[in-house]
């Protein structure tokens, strides 16, 4: 009886043991292959370059998006400041992404290409968007800034196809997504909260916009090294 006892429980209790152990030492395997793929990543300049200058980037997109409407506000005396700039980012956002994916498809979808097309087109989207910042004309503003977000919006093609192209096909999951966490958590997420602060100790809506914008020209001379 008392045989029969341990028989039935050691039949249940070692496998529970051994699925377990199992359990951990997957876990162990796909850490150890997340480190490694990480590690490769890392070590990539080009994928390193482009998501740098992807960050520098969307910081500056995140806080027009959040702050644009309050700053043409308070520059322009805008009525509809919301509607405004909604529908600039909009209908730019569309045609500047597809414009960039055409360009690029005739430029010759390499590497080298989109780096150009990265650097070009943000230069150019933050010498237009700066100098409408400048303006003290709305009529000049809203046609230079909506000049501008056409072209900054034209990186979407090529910062993605970098991300895509510049690892083996097996990492290109793992690279558009740490692409994707790294532009929010130090693009993004940060930057309206540190535009409220930069606002708040110069009180100045013009000057804080305008220093927004020059980091475009930070994220242009990044993706120009690559």
């Amino acid at each position: 009886m008392y045989f029969d006892s341990y028989r039935s429980f050691k039949t249940l209790i070692v496998p529970i043991f051994i699925d377990r152990s199992e359990s951990i030492h997957n876990i162990l395997n796909q850490l150890s292959r997340f480190a490694k793929d990480m590690k490769v990543l890392l070590v990539d300049k080009v994928y390193v370059v482009n998501v740098f200058g992807y960050i520098a980037y969307n910081f500056v997109i995140g806080a027009y998006s959040y702050w644009g409407p309050k700053a043409g506000y308070n520059i322009y005396h805008m009525k509809s400041a919301d509607m405004l700039f909604g529908g600039v980012t909009i209908v730019c956002g569309i045609l500047g992404t597809i414009s960039g994916g055409f360009i690029l498809d005739r430029m010759g979808a390499t590497i080298s290409n989109a780096f150009i097309l990265l650097s070009g087109a943000t230069f150019l989207g933050a010498i237009s968007c700066f100098s409408a910042f400048c303006l003290r004309s709305l009529y000049g503003f809203i046609v230079l800034f909506a000049v501008g977000e056409l072209l900054v919006f034209a990186t979407q093609a090529p910062v993605n196809y970098v991300c895509l192209h510049c690892v083996r096909p097996s990492l290109r999951p793992l690279s558009m997504a740490i692409s994707t966490v790294s532009i929010h958590i130090f693009g993004d997420v940060p930057s309206s909260p540190l535009v409220g602060i930069l606002q708040d100790h110069i009180n100045n809506w013009r000057d804080t916009a305008l220093i927004l914008t020059s980091i475009l020209f930070l994220a242009a001379g990044i993706w120009f090294i690559g």
